[in-house]
């Protein structure tokens, strides 16, 4: 990042949390009794927590835009006052969330206030606050700003405390800035994967049978055995075995991992079965390490990559589920490579080489590393944390990857990379993992034997590539706003009789393609040709093959593509070709 972008960011913060007083000094204007909150500035705009005598509703978000100019006009100057405990309290004794906060903060901490006064210096609103903020309000342009929602949010984000009203908003130093950005969101809106999903007809969620689970429809699942197939192919060609793992264990196995001391809070209850407890499996490590224990092991069977498309499901509340992104049953990509600390160095560069290959022949390329070092709490020692935490770093060096330190970010178990993708409208994804673990090796006594015949443990390193197949999909659908390069396409083509009485060579086109896998439908149907085009290209499909008597007679098919342009007619097995070529070398061009 520039030194011109650190400081324009800055800026921004500046703007962003000094609009958000002036907001909050509009709605306690706008709706008397109102308590404040908090209101900071965050990414792309700011927010503020209201407790609210008189409910506010999106058609009242008008009106507070109306009065935070009036403000603005006033030329208000932001003034920051230094206050005792004592006199901050005073000053907001009828204000229970800033009396709460100020008795939270430590001895040491200082106690200010930002005043809004205007020209007369006169003080028209002022809040507990540390800063910092513009000077006057003539610094923000009433033309760059607009509160964009309205949300609940718990106090302190504890769902037992009271449930206060939050209003989001978004500022920028110029209106040109702002329309770019609501630009940005309605592209953000067209490509949300909900609505594309729900449009493409590719899977569902139904809440009455319960949340956050995945309902795959025929066109997600024709996509989803495309990405299977294809994802077991590489892992196949890069040295990795598939395997395949119960849903449920016993939960000895989860005690012994570690995971019902640090991860119970989102495992699901145990259920007995023969009385003893069984755990619907919430990762498949344990299983991956009982088939490595399955039989002695030597220096020579290492490395050992093994990979599984495997389901868990893990608890998340109601609050934090999104569509396909945050879910409670998924299918995580997950592999385990056993290695020696010989091969370790090459086990890495191999897994992040495979890891980039992947994302860029799904059409990201844009990549970035974070390497997360040793937290304050950890199991291993400090040899192995330094080798480990040197092997990454040289991967990522090696490969040329822009990286950045994530100090005390790794497990307690191990030091890892996670590499963000950035999609088609420059949002960042934090998708692949390629983690050490030193605490399963020990717990469950994993060894091999070395060259010497004396016992060892191996290495171990979770990764997880794509992440999980459901946040994959949902990224995957929001990177092409559901216009899928023709490999992925769940429909690949369409044929379009321009009369009825074309019904039944449409129907041998149809058959012809299927018999070369090319996934094809018809539109056979007495609509009119245009909507008949209008409504493939409403589901997005690559291809629309336009027959008539002159195809008919010639054996061949007019083609349009989805974005309307017109490929030269060809015969129905060269048409296959094209497809066949396409789809072998993965390609996202048309």
């Amino acid at each position: 990042m520039s030194i011109e972008k650190i400081e324009n960011n800055e800026r921004l913060a500046l703007i962003r949390h000094s609009v958000s007083h002036v907001m909050a000094q509009a709605v306690t204007r706008l709706f008397p009794g109102t308590k404040v909150a908090i209101g900071p500035s965050i990414e792309n705009g700011f927010y503020y927590d209201f407790q609210l005598s008189t409910p506010i509703t999106v058609e009242d978000l008008p009106n507070i835009e109306a009065e935070m100019k009036k403000i603005i006009d006033n030329k208000q100057d932001f003034v920051k006052i230094v206050l005792t405990r004592e006199d901050a309290l005073k000053r907001f004794t009828a204000e229970p969330f800033k009396t709460e906060l100020i008795n939270n903060l430590s001895a040491d901490v200082e106690i200010s206030v930002y005043e809004q006064r205007n020209v007369h210096g006169e003080t028209e609103w002022a809040d507990l606050c540390r800063g910092p903020h513009v000077a006057n309000t003539r610094e923000i342009n009433s033309a760059a700003f607009k509160l964009q929602s309205i949300a609940g949010a718990y106090w302190c984000g504890d769902e037992n405390r009271p449930m206060l009203t939050r209003i989001y908003g978004t500022a920028w130093e110029t209106p040109k800035n702002l329309k770019a950005y609501l630009a940005f969101l309605e592209e953000v809106e067209k490509r949300d994967h909900r609505r594309v999903g729900k449009e493409l007809d590719l899977y569902s969620i139904h809440e009455e049978a319960g949340a956050g689970l995945i309902y795959w429809h025929p066109n997600g699942g024709r996509m989803r055995v495309v990405i299977e197939d294809f994802w077991r192919k590489e892992h196949y060609r890069n040295g990795y075995e598939i395997l395949y793992t119960p849903h449920i264990g016993k939960s000895w196995l989860w005690e012994t991992s570690g995971h019902l001391g640090f991860y119970k809070g989102n495992m699901y209850s145990p259920m007995e079965i023969d009385k003893q407890d069984y755990i619907i499996k919430p990762m498949n490590c344990p299983f991956h390490i009982l088939i490595y224990k399955n039989k002695g092991r030597s220096y020579r069977d290492l490395p050992l990559r093994w990979a599984e498309l495997g389901t868990v499901y893990r608890y998340e509340r109601s609050g934090v589920l999104h569509g396909l992104l945050r879910v409670r049953g998924f299918t995580q990509d997950d592999a385990h490579i056993f290695c020696t600390p010989e091969q370790m160095e090459d086990e890495i560069l191999e897994v992040l080489r495979f890891s980039l290959n992947i994302w860029k022949i799904f059409g990201f390329n844009d990549i970035k590393a974070y390497l997360a070092t040793k937290p304050v709490d950890s199991v291993g020692d400090q040899a192995q944390w330094d080798a480990a935490l040197e092997s990454l770093r040289k991967a990522v060096e090696r490969e040329r990857l822009p990286y950045e330190i994530d100090e005390g970010g790794g497990a307690f178990y191990g030091p890892k990379i996670d590499l963000k993708i950035k999609d088609a409208l420059g949002r960042e994804w934090q998708m692949t993992t390629i983690q050490f673990d030193f605490n399963e090796p020990e717990r469950f006594d994993m060894v091999y034997i070395d060259a010497n015949g004396e016992k060892k443990r191996p290495y171990m390193v979770h990764r997880a590539l794509l992440g999980s197949l459901e946040r994959f999909f949902g990224v995957l659908i929001e990177h092409f706003g559901g216009a899928f390069p023709v490999w992925i396409a769940p429909e690949q083509a369409v044929v379009i009789p321009v009369a009825e009485n074309f019904n039944a060579y449409a129907r041998n086109v149809a058959a012809t393609l299927k018999a070369r896998d090319i996934r094809v439908s018809e539109e056979l149907d007495n609509s009119r040709l245009n909507a008949k085009i209008r409504s493939c290209q409403t589901r997005k499909i690559p291809y629309m093959l336009v027959v008539g008597q002159k195809e008919a007679a010639e054996g061949t098919v007019s083609i349009r593509m989805r974005d309307g342009k017109q490929m030269p007619p060809m015969t129905i097995e060269s048409f296959a070709d094209y497809v066949e070529e396409k789809v072998r070398k993965n390609s996202l061009e048309l």
